[in-house]
């Protein structure tokens, strides 16, 4: 079995009323991972910044990451913990 680890996903969203509801989505189904989010909307400059917080195997965070950042102007990174 693959090893688990904890991280967080910064996410940052240029015109978020235009894939919200994928984005959300996506958070959605992989709630098996997610431990908890933080979205901050800065309406001045319309963009909107998440921090997704997650405990799961590489696959698992590189699967959501893939997801999120297939989204037109959705930009996605990733930090981890070794174990």
């Amino acid at each position: 079995m693959e090893e688990k680890r904890v991280g967080v996903i910064g996410v940052v969203i240029e015109d978020p009323q235009n894939v919200q509801e994928k984005l959300n989505n996506y958070i959605s189904q992989a709630s098996d991972i997610v431990i908890g989010r933080l979205g901050i909307p800065y309406r001045t400059r319309n963009v909107a910044v998440l921090a997704i917080l997650v405990d799961g195997t590489n696959d698992q965070i590189n699967t959501l990451t893939g997801l999120l950042g297939s989204l037109p102007g959705v930009k996605v990174r990733a930090a981890l913990s070794k174990a």
